[in-house]
């Protein structure tokens, strides 16, 4: 008769799967061996239909869909049971070793902050906070930026409703301080800031940190000795510092302050774009009408400010090429860093 393979098949099949038990890989023998897409048994039988005379194919093949109802019903009932007993068969030794879990690592940027706050620390200085939401006054006004200052355009500036923005620098806390804190005051200020600017230099947030002495007495000469102890400090003491005439409107007089190149140490390379320096900070004598604002007397009391920006000395200092890979999530970039502890 024409189903006599098939019965055959059905007969072998039953008996392949007795034989594998609940052992998960002979029972994925006999699936590949039956029902295998490719070169299954079944596979083999479907083919067969087709040189079948006309009268043999019905009955041919109403057995043949009995007999893959049976293959798949059987195989799926024996798969779940090889997989429960493999389950049962798992053990939990308690003697074994923990797997130690995964740590992350610190940030570049709070590496940087916090090797920056310790020199800081160390020199007397305490660090302030304050908000990232602010009023004109104090990001503009008290830091001698009159109305139409090209800072307040709206194409740098994140304005908000009811006349507060996102801070564009740290500096509103040295006004903040100013107007509450007593003389003499000694503090650096880290924080997030926010412009609207993004290319391969910039972000439209990054991060500052500024300082700010005021009290009897304060003159240039303390600021010069200040920044030149603490760049060497945080990068090489092998590095030279220059003072470059600049202009601020919160300082008078300011100036641009530049190191060595802390890859070529003033050779040249391209890092430093063959000239042997690098810019690193702004810095300046507290202006007169700043400290005016602030309820302060210019004729008794003197200061000095300056600022950075903390992910610009993040790429100097671990040599990064991109300033975007500070912002990219990127873990192979914080890999780099694990066992850095600040």
């Amino acid at each position: 008769m024409a189903t006599e393979p098939l019965e055959r098949a059905r007969q072998e099949f039953l008996a392949a799967l007795t034989e594998a038990g609940s052992d998960p890989a002979r029972v994925e023998a006999v699936r590949v061996r039956f029902a295998g897409r490719r070169s299954g048994l079944l596979r083999e039988l479907e083919d067969a239909l087709k040189t079948l005379p006309r009268e043999d194919r019905p009955g041919y093949g109403k057995a043949l869909n009995e007999l893959k109802k049976l293959i798949e019903e059987r195989l799926t009932a024996a798969q779940r049971a090889a997989e429960d007993a493999g389950t049962k068969r798992q053990v939990l030794d308690v003697t074994l070793p923990g797997r130690r879990p995964v740590t992350g690592a610190l940030h570049p940027v709070t590496l940087v902050r916090r090797e920056i706050e310790e020199i800081f620390l160390r020199m007397g200085y305490s660090v302030a906070d304050g908000p990232e939401v602010e009023d004109d006054w104090h990001n503009f006004g008290a830091l001698n930026m009159p109305p139409d200052h090209p800072a307040r355009d709206s194409q740098d500036t994140f304005f908000l409703k009811d006349g507060l923005l996102l801070r564009t620098h740290t500096s509103p806390v040295q006004i903040h301080s100013m107007e509450t804190m007593p003389l003499p005051i000694r503090i650096i200020i880290p924080g997030r800031v926010y412009r609207r600017d993004s290319d391969l230099r910039h972000s439209p947030m990054f991060h500052q940190v500024e300082g700010l002495v005021v009290g009897e007495g304060i003159t240039f000469g303390n600021l010069k000795a200040t920044l030149e102890a603490f760049v060497r400090v945080l990068f090489d003491p092998r590095l030279a510092v220059r003072f470059r005439p600049s202009f601020f409107p919160f300082t008078e007089p300011s100036a641009e302050v530049d190191i060595t190149c802390v890859l070529c140490l003033g050779a040249g390379c391209g890092m430093c774009s063959g000239s042997g320096w690098i810019e690193i900070l702004g810095a300046g004598m507290v202006d007169p009408r700043v400290l005016s604002a602030c309820k302060l007397d210019p004729s008794c009391v003197s200061g000095f400010a300056f600022g950075c920006g903390l992910d610009r000395v993040a790429l100097l200092k671990y040599r990064l090429p991109d300033l975007r890979l500070l912002f990219s999530g990127d873990e192979r970039l914080l890999r780099q860093f694990e066992g850095v502890a600040r």
